[in-house]
């Protein structure tokens, strides 16, 4: 049984809410920036909270599933622990950026551009992807 609403929705909050794509709060010079891709250490916290709400609210409050199988009952928190875990550590100009503006690779520069965008949402999606519908990671409450 494969669910595919949480990598659906995981995606696309990654893709909407990656500092500097759309939006960036804060922004370099201004509270909010659009389109600039440039990111910081604080507009990436302030996404990832967000995205930690947007995610918590669309799985477990409303509870969005695309289901191929059964239905499962009890909350479960992997999808969004997860979702945020890689938010973070795959924004674009944080740890690392592929493709760099100047290099293939470049580390820390804070900065972002349209292809390391959907080339990091691209591993988003095979990462998030392999643990929640491949190996079925499950953090159970209830």
């Amino acid at each position: 049984m494969s669910d595919w609403g949480p990598v659906f929705v995981a995606v696309v909050l990654f893709i909407l809410l990656t500092p500097g794509l759309l939006i960036q709060i804060p922004g370099r010079s201004k509270f909010v920036e659009f389109g600039n891709f440039q990111t910081s250490g604080v507009s990436i916290l302030v996404h990832s909270l967000i995205y930690f709400v947007l995610i918590c609210i669309f799985l477990l409050a409303v509870g969005v599933h695309m289901y191929l199988g059964g239905k499962k009952k009890m909350a479960d928190w992997a999808p969004v622990l997860i979702g945020v875990v890689l938010f973070v550590l795959l924004q674009p100009g944080l740890l690392f950026q592929l493709p760099g503006h100047s290099r293939p690779m470049e580390f820390g520069s804070m900065k972002t551009n349209g292809k390391a965008i959907a080339v990091h949402t691209l591993i988003f999606f095979a990462i998030y992807a392999i643990l929640i519908l491949a190996l079925h990671v499950h953090i159970y409450t209830g």
